[in-house]
């Protein structure tokens, strides 16, 4: 097991975008708790520019030279999602407690094999959901925990842009990401309505994916233009989730989609009360009228990927369990996985 230490040591497995842009500043921004020991990518020149940035010591074009370290007690791993597997396999292994970036695998095999390796070495495993610690996600699961939604039968969980396929990374190809927006940032969506309603035991998923523009060469790019004759991934992508409880709930996620604004919300209808999470909107009926309000509080402008790697090091220094499990991870790729079988048999299917 990863030693407790007054500082903890992290390093760095994958240093591009999301290691620079987010997990790096997010650590180095709590210098009194921890400090990036090293940083390792397969590419040299990125793993340079980030240790340079962040004014790291140690720097490796193999991860497992990062792991021998006794310095490091943790490490972010901010690697594509075909490299989720092996090093979090390897870090829990070599003791060290591991944030992986979202979502947790390729699919649901893999992320189960490293949920128990990093039970069997008894280290923290926390996944990169950043969207639970939103101020205004966290006020309303004390609603939800107050009892103010009453119980929670139906959700729908929208990830939905106009034109948003990345004209970077490995996002288009299916098998380096495991498939498109759904996998990209309909499981944020996923997980965040997950959350608000307990988790509750998915029993079955009905979906359909769609490949309508990113095969075109005709299609504007927002994010940048992509390879079109490399895309390997849906665009767009529904899907109805059942519960062991009677709860469902309905996803819908897009890269391209011909609709007049992006979307990025849950909606919440439960017993008691209904809710919207973007923004923060919450519905009541009380003296047999609908009341319709939406919550002022201080303190709403927080980087959640800065809050989501603090809680992370302080969840190691005070052995407490992360907000984000491993095991929480791992249903949200079992319910991707029955989404794309059920897209290719047409037809419902089981979760096991």
């Amino acid at each position: 097991m990863a030693k407790k230490s007054k500082k903890v040591g992290i390093g760095i497995i994958g240093s591009g975008g999301i290691a620079q842009g987010a997990h790096m500043p997010g650590y180095a921004a709590i210098p009194d708790l921890c400090e990036i020991v090293a940083v390792a990518d397969v590419n040299e020149t990125v793993a340079n520019t980030a240790a340079q940035k962040f004014n790291v010591k140690h720097v490796f074009t193999d991860y497992k030279k990062l792991l021998e370290m006794d310095e490091v007690h943790a490490v972010s791993i901010c690697t594509p999602n075909y490299l989720h597997f092996d090093p979090s396999i390897a870090a829990a292994k070599a003791g060290k407690h591991i944030l992986c970036e979202k979502p947790i695998a390729m699919n649901a095999d893999e992320a189960k094999k490293m949920v128990e390796a990093a039970r069997k070495a008894k280290v923290k495993f926390q996944v990169g959901y950043n969207s639970r610690f939103a101020p205004s996600n966290q006020l309303l699961k004390k609603y939800i925990e107050g009892g103010e939604l009453g119980e929670i039968y139906y959700a729908r969980a929208q990830a939905l842009r106009r034109r948003g396929i990345p004209g970077w990374g490995v996002f288009i190809d299916k098998s380096k990401q495991g498939g498109g927006p759904l996998i990209d940032i309909g499981v944020h969506i996923l997980d965040l309505t997950l959350w608000m309603m307990g988790h509750p035991k998915p029993i079955s998923a009905s979906g359909v994916t769609y490949a309508k523009f990113g095969k075109r060469d005709d299609i504007v790019g927002f994010m940048g233009q992509w390879d079109y004759k490399n895309f390997t991934v849906e665009d767009f992508a529904a899907a109805l989730i059942r519960f062991e409880n009677g709860a469902t709930v309905v996803i819908e996620s897009s890269f391209v989609a011909n609709i007049p604004e992006e979307v990025h919300n849950s909606t919440l209808c439960g017993t008691e009360g209904g809710a919207t999470t973007n923004p923060l909107t919450i519905v009541k009926e009380k003296y047999r009228s609908l009341q319709t309000f939406k919550p002022e509080f201080p303190g709403g402008n927080v980087n959640t990927h800065a809050a989501e790697c603090k809680h992370f090091v302080e969840c190691i220094l005070n052995d407490t369990e992360p907000l984000v499990t491993g095991e929480q991870g791992l249903m949200v790729a079992q319910i991707m996985d029955a989404i794309y079988e059920s897209s290719e048999k047409g037809k419902e299917v089981s979760i096991k």
